[in-house]
């Protein structure tokens, strides 16, 4: 969907290939693979209350999970939350939260780039413990950095070579592991939890407040993976049908899986031993089964490897998507928009973002903090930034848009001046709200470099828009009827197509107040 700014010059668009497995294989592979990161990263700051951090972060997450549905369905865009954002608050705001995406996700390619590294050194333990100096940076893990940009690299080839070879790397595996994490949990629960252990955990390592809520704030990249299925909805078939399956499958599944590994790794072991191993924490718990860990470990790792792997391969498909959306759209330069003629894809885009999240790799690496730490600081507060800005679009697009076809609606409304008003999005504003300022309160790193990295896009935005002869607070001139008419056609959602055209001439009727 070109936008006025360029709708003169000829490209060439994205394909429609994704199927409902395909774009739930999407989403499950980054919200799926996040507790595999996640799972030790929150038990070291939450301790015996770690099942209380996901489920509290879990509760956003629905919050924003149903407001993604909706929006998604009734937009259908490559751009996700940034287009939301612009449609409903405008071009600026929808800058600001595509520059928090934009972190969001090259920061996710380079978290679980090294996380699948991670599960990788479960078999050669001398690479996990490997250190050295390089001048004024210390216990540098060069090895492990290695393996990280070997694996970028091959991923944004992948991409390169297109959204329906990745979705299918993205839908095998991803069966695999849910098959995995299903058997991990049942045996867990059934031959190994101990409930008088996990009791004396709660009772005994309960952490203080804020350590409670940092560990909540990196609990929430546990939920981080609708925004995928949103941003490969305009390569969905049938994105109105499908979109609201797929979202709502992934937050019953994900909330599930993710309230369920903390619960049962604090009945097997103490949460000391999870949270010692930062990189490979799930495969330590399955190799703890009885009878089968001896296979379970091992399996685990390989297979979290993979769909950490594929989280990653998200994390890249979503940057270069975002890229092109907000390039299609008039926020940044139109160079990261071009299009592969013979690929399909967005070439440029993806070899700009994967180089940012190499670097970000790097960086983390001799930050002087756990590497997977360090990016998990900055994959939160790109992500409630996003979120919030998103769901305060969802509920101002209520209000602008009454016309617009909805296959999904979030649910719990009140009738206000003729508009329904979501309760679930209004908790969802406070929810996310109150998330960004938990991160910046108790995020070292993110609460300077992420808004940091947010201000550099502002002044580049406002550099591009002056130099184009383009409003910087203001917006660009768009006809949404138009081009809600061209999405509802280019999906061939014919029903919802015809909806719209009867109320856009009603509309028209309709006298002028």
């Amino acid at each position: 969907m070109a936008a006025e700014p360029i709708a003169q010059r000829e490209h060439v668009g994205l394909r429609r290939e994704v199927t409902v497995w395909g774009s739930f294989a999407w989403g499950y592979a980054d919200v799926g693979a996040d507790v595999y990161v996640a799972l030790g990263l929150v038990m070291a700051a939450a301790q015996g209350a770690t099942p209380l951090a996901f489920l509290i972060a879990g509760i956003v997450y629905i919050m924003v999970g149903l407001a993604y549905t909706e929006m998604a369905a009734a937009y259908p865009v490559a751009g996700g939350g940034h287009y939301f954002t612009l449609r409903g608050l405008g071009d600026f705001w929808g800058l600001v939260a595509g520059a928090a995406l934009m972190l969001d996700y090259t920061v996710d390619v380079a978290l679980f780039a090294m996380a699948s590294a991670g599960y990788i050194n479960f078999f050669f333990p001398a690479f996990r413990e490997f250190r050295i100096s390089l001048g004024p940076f210390h216990d540098v893990n060069l090895i492990w950095l290695g393996q990280t940009l070997i694996l970028i690299v091959l991923l944004a080839l992948l991409n390169i070579k297109g959204i329906r070879e990745s979705a299918l790397f993205n839908e095998v595996l991803g069966a695999l592991d849910m098959m995995m994490e299903t058997s991990i949990i049942v045996i867990g629960f059934a031959f190994a939890w101990r409930p008088e252990l996990f009791i004396h955990q709660w009772q005994t390592q309960f952490p203080t407040l804020e350590r409670l809520l940092y560990a909540v704030s990196i609990a929430v990249i546990s939920y981080v993976g609708l925004e995928s299925v949103s941003q490969a909805a305009q390569e969905t078939v049938r994105p109105a049908t499908v979109i609201p399956r797929t979202s709502l499958a992934l937050i019953i599944v994900v909330l599930m899986f993710a309230l369920a590994f903390p619960t049962v790794s604090l009945g097997i072991l103490p949460w000391q031993e999870i949270a010692a191993r930062e990189g490979d924490p799930v495969a330590r718990l399955a190799s703890q089964l009885p009878l089968v860990g001896f296979l379970a470990g091992p399996a685990s790792a390989v297979l979290a490897a993979t769909i950490v792997l594929i989280s990653a391969n998200t994390g890249i498909m979503g940057a270069s998507r975002l890229a092109y959306s907000m390039a299609e759209l008039g926020l940044i330069g139109e160079g990261l928009s071009w299009v592969h003629p013979r690929f399909r894809t967005p070439v440029r885009s993806i070899v700009f973002f994967s180089g940012v999240a190499a670097l970000e790799a790097v960086f983390a690496f001799l930050s002087g903090h756990r590497a997977l730490e360090t990016m998990a600081n900055m994959y939160a507060f790109g992500a409630m930034l996003a979120y919030f800005l998103s769901i305060i679009a969802m509920v101002v697009l209520r209000f602008k848009e009454p016309h617009i076809p909805r296959p999904y609606k979030v649910p719990l409304n009140l009738r206000w001046r003729g508009v329904e008003v979501p309760i679930p999005g209004i908790l969802g504003m406070i929810g996310t709200g109150l998330m960004v300022l938990i991160v910046l309160w108790t995020h070292e790193i993110a609460r300077v470099a992420g808004p940091l990295w947010v201000l550099a896009w502002v002044l580049y935005y406002a550099w591009y828009r002056r130099r184009t002869g383009r409003p910087v607070w203001g917006n660009l001139p768009r006809d949404w009827d138009a081009q809600q008419l061209r999405i509802l056609e280019e999906t061939g959602e014919w029903d919802l197509l015809e909806r719209f055209k009867m109320e856009v001439a009603r509309r028209k009727r309709a006298p002028s107040v």
